[in-house]
């Protein structure tokens, strides 16, 4: 059983773990401070544009792993008491939350996609299914639109729905997804909705360009020397 102050130390662990800005971290290793490149973003996807496809997946593993071990292993602790989905939702919250909001950088972080993707694959089977639908949407809205914002909104928008589906409506004879007791499903599909809501939220400036038509697809070119004396400059003006 995982309750009181040992929840509330995890929580505040997560959020500390979650709040670890990988992507400046990395682009600090190769000189740069991607504050001040390309859309200015600390994530995966801006490190990968101004240096190149192994630190794209680089900070992609570490901003997964970030929100993927908590979880896992609260929910794998959780598994011997009687709390139900709670202890593993509030560790996954708290790690997404302290990626989009880490007190390291003033609360100005990430749009949370890898955070998010690691948490919600610790609760499993349930949130296991939904993020593999989510993902296999995304993949394919990518494959056809080559925007990885795009692909994240409609991961996103498939997330809570596939929960759904796999917590509540899946055919019996799917006996690996457990159709579980509402008491313990609803705070699931809800965590589901606010993480996927978040994203959205966060992907507002990318919404308003997809929109006008003026979203970037994504393009890795091979990285280029840095020029150290546009660093100061502020993102966009390249």
């Amino acid at each position: 059983m995982i309750a009181g102050l040992g929840l509330l130390a995890g929580a505040t662990a997560a959020y500390l773990l979650g709040s670890i800005p990988f992507g400046l971290l990395v682009g600090k290793a190769r000189g740069i401070d991607i504050r001040t490149q390309g859309s200015g973003n600390i994530g995966a996807t801006n490190v990968g544009r101004l240096l190149g496809m192994r630190y794209f997946w680089l900070t992609f593993g570490l901003d997964f792993v970030k929100g993927f071990a908590p979880v896992l292993i609260t929910t794998l602790l959780a598994a011997h008491g009687d709390d139900g989905n709670w202890p593993p939702l509030i560790i996954a919250a708290a790690a997404i939350v302290g990626h989009m909001f880490p007190v390291y950088l003033k609360f100005k972080g990430g749009k949370g996609v890898a955070t998010t993707f690691g948490a919600a694959l610790g609760i499993w089977p349930v949130s296991t299914f939904g993020v593999t639908a989510a993902f296999i949407v995304f993949l394919l809205v990518f494959s056809v639109s080559r925007i990885i914002s795009l692909s994240s909104l409609a991961g996103a928008t498939v997330f809570p729905p596939a929960v759904l589906f796999a917590g509540r409506y899946a055919p019996h004879s799917w006996s690996w997804l457990p159709r579980e007791s509402w008491a313990d499903f609803w705070p699931l599909l809800a965590a589901s909705t606010a993480f996927s809501v978040m994203i959205i939220i966060k992907h507002r400036s990318n919404i308003s360009r997809l929109l006008a038509g003026t979203e970037k697809k994504l393009a890795y070119p091979a990285p280029r020397p840095f020029d150290k004396s546009s660093a100061d400059q502020p993102p966009g003006k390249r």
